[in-house]
């Protein structure tokens, strides 16, 4: 009796995990809506008259909801710091590096992970909030009634559209890079009835970064020509398609080839890496590759194979060398792409930018390489994508910070007319 009883107070550890998490949203939420009541309630007692002035609303807040996305940030920040703007950087990452950032004017501050982030951000004070996350006002992220404006940025050079459904209808500004993306975002809002969000086209900072970082230390010292594997992970991804197939078909090219996993793949897929590396240990043609920073082994390669991963429009756009991209399976029902009655333009440019590996090209691998890097239609095409979808080369911090000093002044200024 005693053990069946013991039996039913069991929780699995996942349900745990999510309750535990649901109670910590909750205490949070419960928090903040405390101080919320305290501020009414100094109200009250102080016979009407206003507790809370515009010194207590932080000018300007950016949000990340995680590390990864400090490169696409820093930018903007060291540009902030510059003009002497203070601005504060909010993170759901306890170890971000823009917690330690050498910036006098960007104070770092962790806000704690998953709910409890989003309970601290519904109930902000701040004119403004930068952010990459999409999903405001559709899931646990709901618009703070003390948050004047909400700006988005991407965080890539790809779609407007690649997001989860709604995911970036309830932002009242959108920092772009492309024109076809003002085309799908106007469509969705005419789809769905939404008001006209302002549309800025800015460029893309990080890539500015990363193109003056590479024009800085220019190309890589001559050497053998070098193949590098950057897969996803998933089941999509390159190694759960092909496996160790594709290094041993590399192999045989005689190119130098460098594998660089995706980091999550040695968490999710840990089995399947332990094993590939196993079979296939590194030797004087063959290495891997886990550096935090990219960017030398980008300059080193010749050619990239990848899948969906980001990291093909970085190396051909920024890198301006070929690509081979693996045949991906796109299902687009659960993303913003579905309502559009144009071309996703990813699907358009990946043609244009290298050649499309599949089950039954596989043993031609080498020649697709060949053919890669010695046609000029594949540079003609990174020309083309390029200037599609990375518009106001190099200015991309400098129309970002603009665009907020300027929405600022207006924001402040309607507000003294109240």
């Amino acid at each position: 009796m005693k053990k069946e009883k013991a039996m039913g107070l069991y929780i699995d550890p996942g349900t745990g995990s999510m309750l535990f998490a649901i109670l910590i949203g909750i205490i949070g939420a419960l928090s903040y809506l405390l101080k919320d009541l305290l501020v009414k309630l100094r109200f009250i007692l102080s016979g009407g008259k206003k507790v809370e002035s515009n010194a207590d609303k932080i000018p300007l807040v950016i949000f990340s909801d995680d590390k990864r996305y400090w490169n696409v940030f820093e930018p903007v920040c060291r540009e902030l710091d510059r003009r002497g703007v203070d601005v504060v950087y909010m993170t759901a990452s306890p170890d971000d590096p823009a917690l330690s950032a050498p910036y006098e004017h960007v104070r770092g501050e962790f806000i704690g992970e998953n709910n409890k982030a989003f309970a601290k951000l519904n109930f902000l004070n701040a004119s403004i909030v930068l952010s990459t996350t999409p999903g405001l006002d559709v899931y646990q992220w709901k618009r703070s009634k003390k948050v004047r404006y909400y700006v988005h940025m991407l965080h890539a050079a790809n779609e407007v559209a690649g997001y989860r459904m709604f995911g970036i209808d309830y932002y009242d500004a959108l920092l772009l890079s492309g024109e076809y993306q003002v085309r799908d975002v106007r469509f969705l809002e005419e789809k769905r009835g939404l008001p006209p969000k302002e549309l800025v086209k800015i460029g893309i900072p990080y890539m500015d970064e990363m193109a003056a970082r590479l024009e800085a230390q220019g190309p890589a010292a001559p050497h053998e020509r070098t193949v590098l594997l950057a897969p996803s992970w998933g089941q999509s991804a390159i190694f759960q398609k092909y496996g160790g197939r594709i290094i041993e078909v590399l192999l045989k090219t005689g190119y130098h080839i460098v594998i660089r996993p995706h980091p999550q793949s040695f968490t999710a897929e840990k089995e399947l890496m332990e094993k590939l590396l196993r079979e296939y240990p590194e030797s004087e043609q063959l290495e891997w590759n886990r550096d935090n920073d990219n960017f030398e082994v980008l300059r080193r390669a010749d050619i990239l194979i990848s899948d969906f991963s980001g990291v093909i429009f970085d190396f051909s756009l920024v890198y301006d060398k070929p690509v081979i991209y693996a045949d991906t399976e796109f299902d687009k029902s659960p993303y913003d792409a579905w309502w559009l009655e144009t071309p996703y333009w990813t699907f358009t440019a990946l043609p244009r930018i290298g050649q499309k590996l599949t089950a039954d090209n596989l043993a031609a691998l080498k020649e697709m390489i060949d053919a890669c890097l010695t046609d000029p239609k594949y540079a003609q095409g990174r020309q083309e994508a390029r200037a599609e979808t990375w518009e106001h080369k190099g200015e991309g911090a400098k129309r970002a910070v603009d665009y907020l000093l300027d929405k600022y002044q207006e924001l402040t200024t309607v507000e003294e007319e109240k």
